[in-house]
């Protein structure tokens, strides 16, 4: 099994300093960072862009670039949380056959990130 790590370190504002191997960045709810739900979304969103480029390169597809736009419906009313994510790939107007767009559609759902948020997994919070 595979272990994934990162550090998060606070100094007493909202302002939460991102450590991932030997890269570093901000997540701020009040405008000085990307905030923690957006991450969420980033994060589903170039994972699904790694497959895509990995889907290309195994059936040798020429994507040069491609677009994704990640939107969710995010609830007040608890349990406060997205209840709906939506995403859409722009292939800047390189289409496919519908059987290879199946299998590109297929292949990309395999990304890990999708697959945790539909696996709903246990989530363990300890306070030391």
């Amino acid at each position: 099994m595979a272990m994934y790590h990162v550090d998060i370190t606070n100094q007493g504002d909202y302002s939460f300093n991102v450590k991932s191997k030997e890269s570093e960045f901000v997540v701020d709810i009040k405008g000085k960072g990307i905030t923690p739900p957006d991450t969420l979304l980033a994060s589903l969103g170039t994972c699904i862009g790694v497959y895509l480029r990995k889907y290309a390169e195994g059936v040798k597809l020429e994507i040069p670039e491609f677009s994704i736009k990640v939107d969710a419906e995010f609830s007040l009313e608890p349990p406060v949380c997205f209840r709906k994510i939506n995403v859409k790939i722009d292939l800047k107007g390189i289409t496919f056959d519908e059987r290879r767009l199946k299998s590109l559609h297929e292949f990309i759902k395999n990304c890990p990130v999708h697959r945790t948020l539909e696996s709903n997994p246990e989530v363990e919070i300890k306070i030391e």
